[in-house]
Formats: structure tokens, C-alpha cells, sequence
């Protein structure tokens, strides 16, 4: 069977189509504006140049309490909504900027609705500068979420159809990477039920989530930042052994230091 790329961009537009119709619903929005509650609170603490958020869950960008200047949204699929951001059509494994540029990246849901999550991460710590931060977002699937998606995911609708990734596990990856885990937190222990007002009866499930089981919220946010790998200083060993060299006198082996001399 041949699959045409023509045929699996109509497939990826369907699909973005779909999520995004999720988030702007009563359940997605719900959703959406807690995670702009937990990414406001950490952006204004993020300082630099470049700010660059992959993917969008709806018409506003997470990126608006930054105090970065230069803002920019890269996404798979055209969008001629430029408005107030620098808008970037790309792949998420190879962004066309330059390494070492950005001072913060988001991440929105993008490593569990894509096919390469290590290379979407490897591509981010290359485009960060030394010491820049990521912010990602994901569901949890230890959580009544991950539970829902269980039974759900055979109708392959969003968010259900989605690789839920682990805390655990994404922090693994980050660290093979050299990211040092600044902060986490889990939030949303309320169920993923479609009636709004029944939602709002729950909301007593929150405080109370947060207290006796906080392992367990629907989403999480993850802060990391790239270290810098320090070079090892061999330039004092050089200037040591070029004088010895120059002097006439020999280092002793390890062996005649240890008496099998």
C-alpha cells in the first residue's frame, strides 16, 4: 500500500483541526486556561532575548507573560494569523534557527502528538542557548486521564489518541540530554467528564487533589534548564610538562613511582 505525502499532510491538518476544536471546547478550554495559569506564573521568571513556543492549542499563544521581547510560534501547518508574534512554519525536528539562539522554549502537548518526542527534545537543547530554559506541558498517564485514554484511544480522536509520556520517564530523557529539572507540578485532578457543570461541582477536587494525592493530577508542567559543560583546564598540565622538557628533567613513570623500578 503506498501512502502519499499529500495524503498524510491532509491527515496531520485533520488532525491539528481536531485538537484544536478539543482545547477551544468546554473540557479543552478548562483545560487550557489552568495550564495559562501555571505557564504565567513561571514565564515572567524567564529572562533573555528569544522566546519560541512549538505548536498552538488555540487562537492566543501561551507566550503573552513573557518579559522576552522577541516572540516567535513555530508550527507545522501555515498560518497567516501573524498578529503580535513572529510566526514559523517548520518541521519540530529541524528548526530552521541557529543553535545556541533561543533563551526559552515551550512546549505545549507537542511530544505526545508527534511521532519523534527524542528528536523534537534533541532539536530543542541544540536551538537553546547555555543556561536557557524549557517549559513543557503534557497529560499524565497515571492519572484518571491516563485511565480514560485506555478506553478511548481506539476512536483515535484527540486527546485520547495522543503517546501520553510519563513524568518519570520525560525527566530520563531530559537528563540524557544535560537538562537539570528545575521544577514540576501536577494539576487538573478533576476527571475528564464533557458536563461543565457537574465540572464545577468537582472543583472541590483540586485543593483536595494537591493534598492527598498529588502524584495524580491530568497534567503537568516541567521546567528544565541546559546546563554548560565546563572543558577540562589542561592547559596548566601542557605549560607544566613543555618546562620540565625544556629543563632536562624527566617525569618518573607510574611504575618507578610505585617500586617496580
Amino acid at each position: 500500500m503506498t501512502v502519499h505525502t499529500e495524503d498524510l499532510a491532509d491527515e496531520r491538518v485533520l488532525f491539528k483541526a481536531r485538537l484544536l476544536q478539543w482545547f477551544a471546547g468546554g473540557l479543552g478550554a478548562s483545560v487550557l486556561k489552568a495550564e495559562k495559569t501555571r505557564i504565567a506564573r513561571v514565564l515572567p521568571t524567564l529572562f533573555g532575548y528569544h522566546i519560541m513556543q512549538l505548536g498552538s492549542l488555540g487562537k492566543d499563544h501561551l507566550l503573552a507573560s513573557s518579559r522576552i521581547n522577541h516572540k516567535i510560534i513555530a508550527m507545522r501547518i501555515q498560518d497567516r494569523d501573524s498578529r503580535d508574534i513572529d510566526r514559523l512554519c517548520c518541521m519540530y525536528t529541524s528548526i530552521p534557527i541557529a543553535s545556541e539562539s533561543t533563551d526559552v522554549v515551550v512546549l505545549p502537548h507537542v511530544l505526545e502528538f508527534e511521532s519523534q518526542p527524542h528528536q523534537i527534545l534533541r532539536e530543542t537543547e541544540r536551538v537553546l542557548i547555555g543556561e536557557g530554559h524549557v517549559v513543557i506541558t503534557g497529560f499524565n498517564p497515571w492519572s484518571l486521564w491516563g485511565l480514560w485514554r485506555l478506553f478511548l484511544a481506539w476512536r483515535e480522536q484527540p486527546p485520547w489518541s495522543g503517546r501520553y509520556i510519563g513524568l518519570n520517564r520525560l525527566k530520563d530523557w531530559l537528563s540524557l540530554l544535560d537538562f537539570e529539572i528545575i521544577e514540576t507540578e501536577r494539576f487538573y485532578f478533576r476527571p475528564p467528564l464533557n458536563n461543565s457543570r457537574l465540572m464545577q461541582r468537582l472543583g472541590f477536587m483540586e485543593p483536595l487533589g494537591r493534598y492527598c494525592w498529588p502524584y495524580f493530577g491530568g497534567m503537568y508542567m516541567l521546567v528544565a534548564k541546559k546546563r554548560v559543560i565546563p572543558l577540562t583546564p589542561i592547559k596548566m598540565q601542557w605549560q607544566t610538562r613543555r618546562h620540565m622538557i625544556a629543563s632536562g628533567i624527566v617525569e618518573p613513570s607510574a611504575r618507578f613511582l610505585a617500586g617496580d623500578g
